[in-house]
Order: C-alpha cells, then structure tokens, then sequence
C-alpha cells in the first residue's frame, strides 16, 4: 500500500470516529419534558434555579446563604407539601449543626463549624418507613459567584423531584431524604453536620450526591460504592440517559484532580454507599462569575432529571435498599457505550476475563514465535526486537513532547491551547506523530532495510499486540477496574489478525485488507476516542486553576502523548508496509514548526472574554493587615497590602503590562519564622503555588478593628506551628489527633453560619526543656467574604484597573501572629 494512499485513508478513518465520539458526547437524548404526573418538568426546575441563583452568591455564613435562600426553599417545599397525595407525608427539619473533622484533603487539614445550615426533606409512605435513600445537593456557593451549576442547578433538580413524586398516587416502600445543604464549599461541613448528628442519618442504606465539575451537559458518574455493586446495577436498570465510568472514578480517586465532594464524607464518616454524579461540561466557568442560570441548557436540566428521577423511584422502592448489607461485597466494572447503554459486571468476573484474554494472546503469540521449532531463536529475536523498538519509540516520544512542553514553559507561552485546544494538538500531536513515524522509518531503512514488508508488518502488529497484553496483565493485577481498556485493545485486535491473517501475508496490502482491518479495529479506536474526548474535557479547564507549581503544558503534553501512543498501536506496522513516509512526515514538521513559531510569537492568547464562551483567568486578590507579635504580646511588625494569587502557571505575568504597579519588583518574601509564611491562606494550598508570592504594599493603611475568635467573621484560619523541640501532641478539634498539612504546620479551618457561639478549643503541646523564644506560633486570619468589610477602596479601585479576560474575586483579610 502506497504512502499517497494509505495515510489519507488512516486520517479518513479517524476523522470518522471523532465526528462519532462529537455527536454522542453533545446528543441530549431527551426533549424538555412536560410536567405531568411522575414527570420531571424542565422548565418547573429552570424557575427554581433562575429564582436560587437570583439572591446572588451564597456564602456560608451571609444573610443571602442563611436566611433568603434558606426561606425560598422552606416556601417551594410548603407549597408542594400542600400540593402532595395522601399516599406520601412530608417532615421538613432545619438543622444547624456545630462539630469538627479532619480529613486528608490538600496535604491534610482539620475544619471545624458552628451553626451552620441544613434543610432537610423526608418524604415517605404513609404508613412510615424503616429505610431510607439520600439525596444531596449544596445551595451554598463560593464568594463573587452566582453558583448556578455548582450547585443550585442540582438543588433545582431536586426540588423538582420531590415535587414530582410527592404527587404520584403510587406509595413508596421506603423514605427519600433530600438534604439541601448550606455549607458544602467550605470543604464538606454541612454534609459531615448531618451525617455525624442528625436522627435521620441512622436509617440511609444509600446516597446520590448532585455535584459539578463544569456548566451543564451530561451528568457524568465518576464515583461509586465503595463496593456494592447492587447501586451501580440500580443506576443501569433506571437511568434513562447513562453516562458513567469506572475510568473517572479510579482517575478522580486518584488524587490528581483537586477536588473533591460529600461523596467522600458520606463515606468515610456515615459508612453509606453511594453514587455521586457531577456535570462536566465548560469547566472553564466553574466557580467564576459566568457560572449563571443562562448558560444551563433546559435539556441538561431534563436529562438529569430523569435520570436521577428514575434511580431514587427505583431505590425507594426495591427490595435490595432494606438488605443493602448483604449486597455489599466487591467492586464493579462500568462504563457506558457512546451515552446509549451501560455496560457493569463485577470486578471478579473482568478480572477472569482479563487473565483470559491476556492468556490465549500470549498462548497465540507463543505459538506463532516459536514455530517452526529450527527458527524459534531467530523468530524471538526478531519479535523481541520489534517489542523494543515498540517501547523505544514511545519512549523517546514521550521525552521529545515533554523537552517541547517544557521549552514553552520556560518562555512564559504557557497555556496558549487554553482558549484555542486545537493548538496543542497541532503543537503536541504532530510532535508525537512525527516522532513515533520517524523512529520507525529511520529502523524500516537502516535495520530492517533487507526484511519483507510484509514480514515486519506482521511482527509489529504482534508485538503491539503482546504490549498491551502484558499492560493487561499487570493493570488486572493491580486491582484497577479501568483494565477493561486493555481488554478491547487485546481482544479486538486478536481477532482482527485471526480474521486477516491471509492478507497479512500477501504481498501489497489490497483494499479488501484495509477495510477488514479498520472494521476489526473500529470498538476499540471508537471507545478509546470516546473516552480521550471525555478526559481532554474535564482536564483542560482543570489546568486554569490548578496553581502554578506544575507546568500545565507538560501534564497536557503527557495526555497528548499517552492518546497518541495508544491509538498509534496497531497503525505502527503500517509505518512498514507503505512505501514511504516522507510526505507525510514533511507535512506534520511543518504543521509543527509553524504552530510553534506562531505559539513562540505570543498570538495565541491564553484567556478570553468572549461573552457566549468566556475563559477566563483566575486572580484572588487580598486586601491583608498583618500583625506580628513577640513572645511578650509587643507588635513586632505590621503592614498592609493587597496579596494578589494567579491561579495558573502564568502568575500574573499577562497582567503586569496592563497593571505595571504589580511586578517582580514588590514580591513579599516568606515569612519563615511564621505559620504559613505569614500569609493569610483561606485553605492550605500553599504547596500549589510558587514561592515568592506577590504581595502588593500600598501607601494607604486599610484600617480594621481588632479580631477575636468570638466575634471574628464567618470565615477564619487557624495556623499552628511548634517550635523545634516542642511537639503537638492532642488537641480538642477533630477525633483529638492533630493533622499536619504539607510543611508541617497545622491549619484548622472555621466558618459559623449565624448567631454562632464563641469558639471554644484548647491544644496540647510537649516540650523537652523551656525554650526563650517559646514553645509555639499560633496565626489567626479572619476573612470577610461579603458585606461592607468585603472590600476596602482600594481593592475596589485595583479590581477596577484588571482586565475584562480575568475573574478577579477579591476579599479583606487580616493575619495575626503571636508566640506563647
């Protein structure tokens, strides 16, 4: 097969598979619906989100947060109560639960809360109920923002739910509890409120957690169990539009998404099973000022609700709730098939099948090797050199991407794919390609110059196909569901050579081989983009906000890569039986060198203000009083400043130009003698950022009343650090065992909704011997999130001067230090 002949026919065959992978992910299956009994009504839910998302953000511990929003949603239930059937009863509860936990979130932190607010919503038969399914959702938002997917599109969805059920003349077998709960962004705490203290909490058997990731689209379920695979088969069985995968879980448990949801305190803390689900799409806008009611489609809104619809009436109402203990053991595989269908079996049962599959690939590929028996030596060789060369050109792939990546990075030209993707797949893709096709060619004309074309194809093909055989093996030994992967790519490929085994070996590769051979390989490359496209659009936005420690193009070059690698498996052995590569590989170096010049040159700019599909950067600005005192309570030093954080890998480097006040030239530097550096973290997440934070002093003092732990704002840090030779040994937070974050210091994190008591709490310490300049720092940073302390003048006027491309949110703060 000719090169002008076999490359466009590739491209032809992939272009199709991406058209197939766009029109699945961007299908909504389902028109609004409209509204009937045991019908979830779009638009129903639309008026609840518009009216939510109206009071403005919803900070915990702000009138908007407590009262308003607390008050709209006590007004819709009563009015579906009054509109309910005599087959359902109705108990409404407002709780404000006061407590502490640690948890291993961000290095590691303790949170402690006082009257915060929970409204919750029992709906059971009328004859009563033993158990009971949760479902959850926040109506809280993060300051400066409207909140509308994260999360009163969730809270809107469920509202319409018990309304719904609530009217159907058929009885539930057991209780569906809807908690809207007001305080889940200041990292999980009305959840663990109401799991560890209320008296409904002791009857659920399981949860659906409504969370989100993005703005809109399909509702992905990226987290179950643990265990009890029973809740996965409900969701299957009843959800009309499933989109759902065990990849996501195993990625988002992972830890490299920083993030996470009540999933995890349901779980670790109530000991219930669960199914958390979140939207994905336009992740760009999540958590900004963009995150609106407008930019949610009704038919995302629809197909969530009947999707969640259907499962909670299908839990409230099987058998498998009541004795949901019994149907606790092991894990479950999953993952739908282009949004139509959802494939699940046990983890046990993937595992045999893997083990398997793995077996009669290696038991082919044995055969084949080693017969006849007088060139079995030379037939290893030969195989084992193509296994290397495999491995070898991936390899060297990998590190060229990552020089390029890293190169990028080094001139300030990071995140230019940010607005435009499309750009790294010209910058990284064509990188990739270039060099996996030219380690080949290079092998093809100076190793291989003597061998059969066909020979090579066909050993190439078996080695790629003993790689993923062996990648399956140790992935299935691992323990990882997501190895059903590996499967398609060793399963369908075997057969695929079964089937063309004859052509494999005739001289020319004709058309009638081709086709057979793309037909073969079409359910793996198929799903393999399917899910390429769904990670690609979780992760991108992801790299806005993930700080600036890790280089973004380097972890998206990684990604690019690994796709490339995987779907480039099978294409290699056509590296040797086309005549040449030259064509090709001139035309992606210059795609390459092209898009490089232009990314060097600056013209593709990261961010966007674009009005339909804004992406914008993120700033968190600080308007800081510090106060620094010695061990005898005298002020050693103070100042006051605006602390200003880019939230990517950039920095403020796009802003300087604009704001030449704020440059390299007023960095703060570390406080080392401090807690946290002397710097007024809201959350410890000091280790996602680069030293040498900007810290912008002005001429003017932003004056501000002394804080104390009993009349402090909503929202206030803790920072604890022992000097050396003194310990932390108990303290009256948490379960009593004080959490270190990463660096040592401890970080408590508090927040009060209204009318909070005094915060009350000791700590231990042991110390070998007394020490002059004492035995342990203690910080405290009060943080006002909204009303007339929120910004003094000159934030505002700061704020003011950034461009229209960022979301600037901006707050007041102070930081104390004592010594004792």
């Amino acid at each position: 097969m000719g090169e002008a002949r076999g490359a466009p026919l590739v491209l032809l065959y992939l272009l199709a598979l991406r058209a197939l992978v766009q029109v699945s992910h961007r299908q909504l299956l389902s028109p609004p619906g409209r509204g009937g009994e045991c019908e979830f009504s779009a638009q129903r839910a639309r008026g609840y989100l518009d009216n939510i998302t109206a009071i403005g953000p919803r900070t915990v511990g702000s009138p908007e947060n407590e009262v308003l929003t607390v008050n709209y949603l006590l007004e819709q239930i009563k009015a579906i109560e009054t509109e309910s059937t005599d087959a359902h009863k109705i108990f409404v509860d407002i709780q404000r639960p006061t407590g502490s936990f640690s948890i291993d979130f961000l290095g590691g932190f303790t949170s402690y809360y006082a009257n915060i607010t929970n409204v919750v919503v029992k709906l059971e038969p009328r004859g009563g109920a033993e158990h009971a399914i949760l479902s959850n959702c926040h109506f809280d938002s993060v300051p400066n923002t409207p909140g509308a997917s994260d999360d009163a599109v969730s809270c809107s969805v469920m509202l319409e739910i018990l309304y719904t059920l609530s009217k159907s003349s058929e009885p539930l077998q057991h209780a569906v509890i809807f908690l809207f709960n007001g305080a889940e962004e200041n990292i999980l705490q009305a959840s663990h409120g109401f799991i560890t203290q209320h008296e409904w909490a002791k009857s659920i058997r399981a949860f659906i957690n409504l969370e989100a990731a993005g703005v809109g689209g399909k509702e992905l379920v990226f987290q179950t169990g643990p265990e009890n695979p029973w809740l996965v088969q409900a969701y299957v069985f009843a959800a009309k539009h499933p989109f759902a995968s065990v990849v996501a879980q195993e990625i988002f448990q992972s830890g490299i998404i920083p993030a996470d949801t009540d999933f995890r305190i349901y779980r670790d803390f109530g000991n219930v099973p669960g199914i958390d689900l979140a939207f994905i799409e336009n992740g760009y806008i999540y958590h900004t000022k963009y995150d609106t009611s407008d930019r949610i489609l009704t038919d995302s809104i629809q197909r969530a609700g009947d999707n969640i619809l259907a499962v909670l009436k299908y839990l409230a109402t099987s058998d498998m709730l009541a004795k949901s203990f019994e149907y606790r053991h092991g894990n479950v595989v999953f993952f739908d098939v282009l949004g139509l269908f959802v494939l699940a079996y046990p983890a046990r049962v993937g595992s045999i099948l893997n083990y398997v599959i793995a077996a009669i690939a290696f038991l082919y590929l044995g055969k084949k090797v080693l017969q006849p028996k007088n060139r079995a030596i030379n037939n290893l060789k030969k195989f084992f050199t193509a296994f290397g060369l495999i491995l070898l050109s991936w390899i060297s792939t990998l590190v060229t991407v990552l020089i390029v990546a890293v190169f990028i990075s080094l001139i300030g030209r990071s995140l230019s794919w940010y607005t435009h993707f499309y750009v790294s797949v010209f910058l990284y893709g064509t990188a990739a390609v270039v060099k996996l096709i030219l380690v080949h060619t290079l092998a093809k004309k100076f190793y291989y110059k003597n061998t059969n074309d066909q020979y090579l194809g066909d050993v190439f093909f078996d080695a790629s196909l003993m790689v993923w055989s062996v990648v399956l093996a140790m992935i299935t030994r691992v323990g990882l569901c997501s190895a059903f992967v590996c499967t398609l790519w060793v399963a369908f490929p075997l057969l695929t050579k079964l089937i063309t085994h004859k052509e494999f070996k005739q001289k020319g590769a004709t058309m009638k081989f081709f086709v057979m051979y793309m037909l073969g390989m079409f359910v793996p490359y198929l799903y393999m983009m399917y899910l390429s496209w769904t990670v690609f659009e979780m992760f991108t936005p992801i790299m806005g906000r993930s700080g600036s420690e890790i280089p973004p193009d380097v972890v998206l070059a990684g990604f690019i890569v690994a796709s490339t690698v995987i779907l480039s498996s099978y294409f290699i052995n056509f590296i040797y039986l086309v005549k040449s590569t030259k064509t090709t590989l001139i035309t992606l170096t210059a795609v390459f060198v092209v898009t490089l010049i232009l990314v060097c040159s600056g013209i593709f700019f990261p961010y966007s203000s674009d009005a339909a599909n804004p992406k914008p950067k993120r700033v968190f600005l600080q308007h800081t009083n510090r106060r620094f005192h010695d061990l005898d309570g005298n002020l050693v030093k103070s100042d006051s400043g605006i602390w200003i954080n880019g939230f990517d890998y950039n920095g403020i480097s796009h802003i300087t130009p604009l704001v030449p006040e704020i440059n390299d030239t007023i960095r703060t530097p570390c406080e080392e003698r401090a807690p946290f550096c002397g710097l007024p973290w809201i959350l410890p997440v000091h280790f996602m950022f680069r030293l040498g934070q900007i810290f912008f002093v002005l001429s003017a003092v932003h004056t501000r009343r002394c804080i104390s732990l009993s009349t402090g704002p909503s929202h206030m840090s803790l920072y604890i650090r022992p000097h050396e030779g003194s310990a932390l040994s108990t303290w009256s937070l948490g379960d009593g065992t004080p959490v270190a974050s990463i660096g040592g210091d401890y970080f408590v994190f508090y927040s009060h909704g209204l009318q909070a008591s005094p915060w009350h709490f000791w700590i231990e310490l042991t110390a070998s011997e007394k020490h002059s300049d004492g035995i342990v720092s203690l910080a405290i940073a009060a943080h006002y999130f909204f009303g007339e302390d929120q910004k003094s003048p000159q934030l505002y006027a700061l704020l003011e001067r950034f461009p229209n491309w960022t979301f600037s949110s901006g707050w007041s703060c102070t930081y104390d230090l004592f010594v004792f």
